[in-house]
């Protein structure tokens, strides 16, 4: 019985977490669209530079060092730079799709952390999971909506934006499962991207106004507090329990893009697109649910 309350008040924390994060980073897409029209490149490197200065804060206020733990290194590295890629190609995709979508898109990185929690976790993913990952990918082609000749480059961008995020996410499990912090999770892949991104903004920098700086720290700040959020949920519990609370971003995302941005509601295929893998990460909730329920009862 003690150990069914340990796992459901991790599950319920790692709930919580993803619920903040899905906020958070709604938050962050609306900043970056009001941002204005600033270079992708320039953008990533303002939103992960604001991390950067709050994971060193964190760091230093609970007397933490700047080194990672041994054998992390690869790890850290590999989370960094799906990450990145991630990153670029969903700023990309909020400056050329409605914010909604583009939020849709990246939030198939859930289904990819549970495909690539099974290589770097070794969590085992089963024939109805497996049937859901495919599920969700063919709900993401009504939002990308493919035509006869070439697919949507934004739409498509936005979905290898949600690649490497799932990529990332299931490195971050791993990484915690090590004892890597989760501060320095963020800390690192916060200065990897800053780095990555700082040539593009020294060659091709843009004149920045005052309030296009605001937007940016506004964005990093919410930036910031979702990777802390999504590091913390991914190390209560394992991705296929409470992936499917990170949809809330997309109605988040639709409610600050109409209030906000004055953008159109998502257009019908869109819309049968969001109930396909809304579903279909609930159907996988409920499913886990009664797994879990099922280990519980034997265990008694």
């Amino acid at each position: 019985m003690g150990l069914t309350k340990v796992i459901l008040s991790k599950r319920a924390m790692g709930t919580l977490c993803i619920i903040c994060s899905a906020f958070c980073f709604a938050l962050m897409n609306l900043f970056v669209r009001l941002s204005g029209d600033l270079p992708t490149f320039e953008k990533s490197f303002f939103r992960n530079a604001v991390a950067a200065v709050i994971a060193v804060v964190a760091l230093i206020r609970n007397g933490e060092s700047f080194m990672w733990h041994k054998g992390c290194l690869s790890g850290l590295i590999i989370r960094a730079t799906a990450g990145t890629v991630g990153i670029l190609c969903n700023f990309y995709a909020i400056d050329h799709l409605v914010l909604s979508d583009a939020s849709m898109l990246n939030k198939m990185s859930p289904f990819f952390a549970v495909i690539f929690s099974y290589f770097i976790m070794k969590e085992r993913v089963n024939l109805f999971q497996g049937l859901a990952v495919v599920t969700a990918f063919i709900g993401s082609l009504f939002i990308i909506k493919p035509t006869p000749g070439l697919l949507d480059p934004a739409s498509l961008v936005g979905l290898l934006g949600g690649l490497g995020a799932g990529i990332a996410y299931a490195m971050v499990r791993r990484l915690t499962s090590m004892g890597e912090r989760k501060a320095y999770i963020v800390f690192f892949f916060s200065c990897f991207s800053c780095l990555v991104t700082l040539p593009a903004l020294i060659f091709d920098f843009h004149p920045i106004s005052w309030m296009q700086m605001l937007m940016l720290i506004c964005a990093g700040m919410s930036a910031a507090g979702g990777q802390f959020s999504i590091t913390a949920a991914y190390s209560y519990a394992p991705a296929r329990e409470i992936s499917v609370f990170d949809y809330t971003q997309i109605i988040f995302a639709a409610l600050l893009g109409f209030f906000f941005l004055g953008q159109e509601l998502p257009d019908m295929w869109s819309v049968i697109g969001y109930i396909i893998i809304c579903g279909v990460s609930v159907t996988m909730f409920i499913y886990n649910n009664k797994r879990i329920n099922r280990g519980a009862a034997h265990e008694r």
